[in-house]
């Protein structure tokens, strides 16, 4: 599993080879199947706090309504993640070396904190609802020991790299969707079937672009960052029609259960719904499952952040790093600001996709730029520009409730990445290339 190279470009000599390549493109030999790339994307994407985001969504509102809210937030990110995730499957690059290339050397190290810190935030809030479920389920009166040894070993498939998560996926994917099936009958059976849910009004507490923003801010941060696994596909149109699909489905899937499951029974919280619905031993293990394929997705995506941060071809110590604080983050049951979260993510990660699809397809047209790493300018203005655009969208859409922040954001950031890069290239009078 190890030997010694150096990533293209980089001055070190003799450091570690991580399997995964963490500074590097991936191989055209080492590629993976089109059904291992799949079954990852779906085990990323089977996310309870996704179900959670659901069901605080759908008990504000008449379930038809929530349906067609949700039909939108998924194809926005099915979308946006698709053309994410052909561009790494082009390329054979991780979402931080594509934003380093798109933002610079130093500009692209705000992706790494962004999108590495948000992960270690999800990596915690993820581990406190297992924690909190297994803490309410027995009675406990301290769940720091399960946060502890639950962190350490959901880590052990990321650390183990691409085919850890692979095999887990294989495992736990059908095993949630099953367990999902079981709370939609029993939910359909509380409240007269398919009619009388369709028929519930909802209490009118959210507005139609807060609840947009909830629901793809569920995901918008480890959307972005897809391509740390599409960059394994064989064919990038084959990854992004694969990604896309992926995504209807699933994301979809989550947000209609947690939806269905709150509406029914007045619980928002999966893991309490469990408990209440007398789901104990079979929910435990069900749920153990579908969190960690989340987790160690998540820290597999906050190894490779620090890897480029900190300019190291090892994505490994910084999951052991980033563990050690999403530990922390369930200790603290950081669950509890998830909704303020997820806003955040609505504002300030959208548009860093945003400029990554503007800069990829409109600029570099579709065609991968041979970006060798390490020889990146310092900051590309045009890049940076692209990017605080579109947050500058986001931030003004959440602040004064209008439009779908995440999109405003994304759309903004698209456009003006190659109008920046015209004017880039224009006052350098030089042509804007990798």
């Amino acid at each position: 599993m190890t030997a010694t190279t150096s990533a293209p470009g980089s001055a070190e000599t003799s450091a570690p080879i991580d399997p995964d390549y963490p500074l590097a493109r991936v191989p055209k030999e080492h590629r993976k199947t089109n059904a291992s790339v799949v079954i990852v994307i779906a085990g990323f994407l089977f996310f309870t706090p996704t179900m959670f985001a659901g069901g605080q969504v759908a008990v504000e509102f008449a379930f038809g309504e929530f349906l067609g809210l949700a039909a939108v937030a998924t194809l926005v990110l099915a979308t946006y993640i698709a053309l994410i995730g052909g561009i790494s499957a082009r390329t054979g690059l991780t979402a931080v070396l594509l934003a380093r290339a798109v933002f610079g050397k130093i500009g692209g190290k705000w992706s790494s904190i962004l999108l590495g810190g948000t992960q270690i935030g999800w990596y915690g809030i993820t581990l406190s609802t297992l924690t909190d479920f297994v803490g309410r389920a027995f009675g406990l009166d301290y769940t720091w020991p399960l946060a502890v040894i639950g962190g350490i070993a959901m880590a052990t498939t990321a650390y183990w790299g691409f085919k850890g998560i692979e095999v887990l996926s294989w495992v736990s994917v059908p095993l949630m969707l099953a367990l999902c099936v079981w709370v939609l009958v029993l939910s359909l059976d509380e409240v007269g079937g398919p009619a009388g849910m369709l028929a519930l009004e909802g209490n009118g507490g959210l507005s139609v672009g807060a609840a947009l923003t909830i629901m793809i801010g569920t995901f918008i941060s480890g959307g972005t960052q897809m391509g740390n696994w599409t960059r394994f596909a064989r064919n990038g149109s084959v990854a992004i029609a694969g990604t896309f699909v992926a995504v209807i489905v699933v994301q979809f899937a989550m947000l209609f259960f947690g939806g269905v499951g709150a509406t029914a029974f007045g619980q928002s919280d999966f893991a309490e719904l469990l408990v209440q619905l007398g789901l104990l031993v079979a929910g435990l293990f069900l749920l153990v499952a579908n969190l960690w394929t989340t987790n160690d997705n998540t820290a597999y995506a906050f190894g490779l952040a620090g890897a480029e941060l900190f300019n190291k071809s090892d994505k490994r110590p910084f999951i052991i790093a980033g563990v050690i604080l999403g530990i922390i983050i369930a200790i603290i049951n950081a669950g509890s600001v998830l909704i303020p979260f997820l806003s955040l993510l609505g504002v300030l990660i959208p548009p860093l996709g945003g400029a990554l699809i503007g800069y990829f397809y409109l600029v570099w047209k579709g065609t991968d730029p041979g970006i060798v790493y390490g020889s990146e300018p310092l900051v590309r203005w045009s890049g940076l520009a692209a990017y605080l655009a579109g947050v500058a969208a986001a931030a003004l859409g959440s602040t004064f409730d209008f439009g779908i922040p995440a999109v405003q954001g994304i759309i903004v950031a698209i456009i003006v990445a190659p109008l920046a890069a015209m004017i880039e290239k224009r006052m350098s009078g030089a042509r804007v290339t990798a």
